[in-house]
């Protein structure tokens, strides 16, 4: 937790709970995969400090994440919604999951299709006896 200083903190152990809890769902933009609870940066201080003073205001949890995500846009959110903007982002990982399956399962197929070795002719087998044979 980056709030360890008491003077960040809010004095009432609820609300500061409450404060925690929401800076957990907010991304710092600056580490981008850290909460601004989790980060130094100072964005993240910043927005830490926004969070503390809406909240001590008894501004209800939905109502912080919806001004902060209103400023800071869909990005701003570990978990985005699901819409036309963020598609892409929710897609991207099934889409390189099922091409990687469908890779898998070509090349197996393609192993499975490949003819096996051509049988050995005659002249092919007295040499590889007369290679046995020799000491």
């Amino acid at each position: 937790m980056a709030v360890g200083r008491p003077a960040e903190m809010l004095p009432d152990p609820a609300a500061e709970a409450r404060a925690q809890e929401i800076g957990r769902e907010l991304r710092c933009m600056v580490c981008q995969n850290q909460s601004i609870e989790d980060s130094e940066a100072d964005l993240a201080r910043d927005l830490r400090r926004l969070v503390r003073e809406r909240v001590a205001t008894g501004e209800p949890s939905e109502k912080v994440v919806n001004y902060i995500h209103e400023r800071y846009g869909d990005f701003v959110l570990l978990r985005p919604p699901l819409n036309l903007v963020t598609a892409p982002l929710w897609g991207v990982p099934v889409l390189v999951l099922g091409g990687g399956a469908l890779a898998l399962l070509l090349m197996r197929r393609r192993a499975a299709a490949r003819p096996g070795p051509a049988p050995l002719s005659e002249a092919e087998r007295a040499r590889l006896a007369a290679l046995e044979n020799d000491p």
